[in-house]
């Protein structure tokens, strides 16, 4: 019999491993992991390195099996690769940074980018939180984990001590299920917070989400879009909110303190994936493709005449 830690998180047994039981939204952690893994184990070139990745599936009692395999992974590694890349950028433009990943799940983007100062909070929700601590212990005070919504905006007292235009705010995997109106909101509550600061997040194409909401709950199953889970046994959560990859700039009309706002490439990947940096001029892909926004707003004076 396991040692039970709690209602959804457990010691397997003899195997020490620990058991997930999450579900909903915060179960979609467990495929983004898989997908990383399953690049990160490859003989080879691979497109992204995360041996903790590996490491954590190992660590899981989880029926990974459930997601149908890993076809997508390289497609996964590939925005992943591109998220970790911008983050890298701010750092080495602001040194010592802070970085608050909301909705992380089971993410290791930390140990990926790490630079040896940047400091590191994590917002998500308490039973996220709870595996994530069996797994990923925090190591103040560099980095941090916090269990609440990322709705919840008492997240930015916990960087209230930083200078804001050192603060990046990423949302990796988690607009997605938000309605149109608390994205807009988030957007705009972040601008107003941290001004100087970044905002970085990927979003699905409209048709994808629509198809999504067609389905009914619990039925998004677009694996083309690289982040949309289906296999045998498993169906995602309900996509709420997309946008297509040429409205990127629409995305300047949820806060008049938005400065910049860019539409990021995919890295080159292997094979097919090779033209993954021109996949958003591609008639056909490019209405499947995920769109990696970065979003810089402006000093506390700045307005612009979009919002």
């Amino acid at each position: 019999m396991s040692e039970e830690t709690s209602g959804r998180t457990e010691r397997a047994g003899e195997s020490g491993q620990i058991r997930a039981g999450l579900t909903g939204v915060p179960e979609t952690a467990l495929w983004n992991l898989y997908n990383r893994a399953a690049e990160a184990r490859r003989s080879g070139r691979r497109v992204l390195s995360d041996p903790r990745a590996v490491e954590l599936v190992e660590r899981i009692d989880y029926p990974f099996e459930r997601f149908g395999g890993s076809p997508m992974a390289q497609w996964h590694a590939l925005r992943v690769r591109c998220l970790d890349d911008e983050v890298r950028r701010f750092l080495a433009e602001r040194p010592g940074g802070t970085v608050v990943a909301l909705g992380e799940g089971l993410e290791t983007q930390f140990w990926r980018v790490d630079d040896g100062r940047v400091r590191w909070l994590t917002v998500d929700l308490p039973e996220s939180v709870e595996l994530r601590d069996a797994l990923l212990p925090d190591d103040p005070p560099r980095r941090r984990t916090l269990a609440c919504s990322a709705l919840d905006l008492r997240w930015m007292d916990e960087v209230a001590d930083a200078d804001p235009a050192d603060v990046m705010v990423t949302a990796q995997g988690l607009l997605m299920y938000l309605p149109p109106e608390q994205v807009k909101q988030l957007i705009a509550n972040c601008a107003e917070c941290f001004p100087g600061g970044r905002f970085l997040f990927d979003a699905l194409p409209r048709a994808i989400v629509a198809r999504s909401k067609a389905a009914g709950p619990d039925a998004s199953s677009d694996g083309a879009s690289g982040t949309g889970p289906s296999g045998a046994g498993y169906r995602a959560p309900r996509w709420e909110w997309g946008m297509d990859t040429g409205e990127y700039r629409k995305v300047a009309t949820a806060s008049p303190r938005i400065a910049e706002v860019r539409s990021l490439p995919l890295p080159r990947g292997r094979g097919l994936y090779a033209i993954a940096p021109l996949s958003h001029r591609i008639p056909g892909l490019r209405a499947m493709r995920m769109s990696i926004i970065s979003v810089r707003f402006g000093a506390a004076d700045y307005r612009n005449d979009l919002a």
